[in-house]
C-alpha cells in the first residue's frame, strides 16, 4: 500500500467542509548489511528490495551481476528493517564511505562525509541513438498515464525508464525522487533488464545525484518535469548525458549534449 486515507478540512471561499485526503506514505526502512544497521531511508513502502538493489548500485556498495540476499526482520505498519547479506570480498568501495544514519527521501548529498565524495569517474557515456521531442512527448504521456499513486494522492515522484523503442521497461513511483529512481535500477537489475535502459523520466528536478545514478546504470538520456540544477549540468555535461528540463506544455529546455536529439517532425 503507497496511499492511506487522512481527516482533513477543506475551504473554498470561505465555506469548509470534512473530508477524507489520500496521503502517499512516507516511512522509514532500515537497511542493514550483515546484521550491522547501515542506513536508514525515508521512502514509500513497496519495492523495498528494488531500492536497496538500486541504492547499493549507485552508492558502489554491491554491483555484481548475482542477487542478493534478503531477511526482514522487522515489518510493523510501514516500518521495515532489512537485512542484506553480502560477503566482504563482494563490498564495494562505497560501503567504506558509508552515509550517516539517515538519509532523508529528498536529498542526494545529505550524508556524504567528505567533499570529495561527491566526485565520479569512469568514461563518459557514447550514444548514437537519437530521439525526437515528439517522441519525449510520448513517453512522458506514457510515463504519466501509469502513476497511480500520484493520481491518488498528488504527493509522489516517479521515474520511468524507457528503451530504444520508447517503451517502458521499468516505472517506480514514491515520496522520494531519488528513492523512485533507485527503485527503477533495482528492478531492471534484479530483471537483468539495465542493458536495455535508454531514456530516463523524472517527475521532478534533477540533482547531481539523479545524473550520478543514470551515469551509474549507462542511461545516456534524461527528461525531467522541473528544473535542474548547476552540478547536474555539469555533470551530464562532462560524463555524455543529454540532460533535458521543463518538459511539459509541449515545450523542453536542453542543457547538455543536444546532439541526442533529433529536431525532424
Amino acid at each position: 500500500m503507497q496511499t492511506i486515507y487522512y481527516k482533513s478540512l477543506k475551504i473554498i471561499d470561505n465555506q469548509n467542509s470534512k473530508m477524507d485526503d489520500i496521503l502517499v506514505i512516507e516511512a522509514p526502512l532500515q537497511i542493514n548489511i550483515n546484521n550491522k544497521p547501515y542506513t536508514v531511508v525515508m521512502r514509500t513502502p513497496g519495492d523495498d528490495f528494488e531500492l536497496i538493489r538500486g541504492l547499493f548500485f549507485a552508492e558502489d556498495i554491491y554491483r555484481k551481476n548475482i542477487n542478493l540476499d534478503y531477511s526482514i526482520i522487522k515489518n510493523e505498519k510501514f516500518s521495515t528493517v532489512i537485512n542484506v547479506s553480502i560477503s566482504k570480498e563482494k563490498l564495494g568501495k562505497g560501503y567504506l564511505n558509508k552515509r550517516t544514519l539517515l538519509s532523508v527521501s529528498s536529498c542526494g548529498i545529505c550524508g556524504k562525509q567528505e567533499l570529495e565524495d561527491i566526485q565520479l569517474s569512469g568514461e563518459a557515456l557514447y550514444n548514437t541513438y537519437k530521439i525526437s521531442q515528439q517522441e519525449i512527448i510520448e513517453m512522458s504521456l506514457k510515463m504519466k498515464k501509469s502513476q497511480d499513486t500520484f493520481h491518488l494522492s498528488g504527493g509522489s515522484h516517479a521515474c520511468a525508464i524507457f528503451n530504444k523503442n520508447n517503451d517502458i521497461i521499468t516505472l517506480k513511483e514514491d515520496i522520494g525522487r531519488h528513492n523512485a529512481v533507485d527503485k527503477c535500477v533495482g528492478d531492471m537489475l534484479i530483471n537483468n533488464k539495465l542493458k536495455d535502459a535508454h531514456t530516463m523520466l523524472v517527475s521532478g528536478r534533477v540533482s547531481y545525484e539523479i545524473v550520478s545514478k543514470a551515469f551509474f546504470a549507462k542511461i545516456p538520456i534524461i527528461v525531467a518535469v522541473s528544473a535542474c540544477s548547476s552540478l547536474a549540468v555539469d555533470f551530464a555535461k562532462e560524463f555524455g548525458i543529454c540532460l533535458i528540463g521543463f518538459n511539459r506544455d509541449n515545450k523542453m529546455t536542453i542543457y547538455a549534449n543536444p546532439q541526442y536529439i533529433s529536431y525532424e517532425r
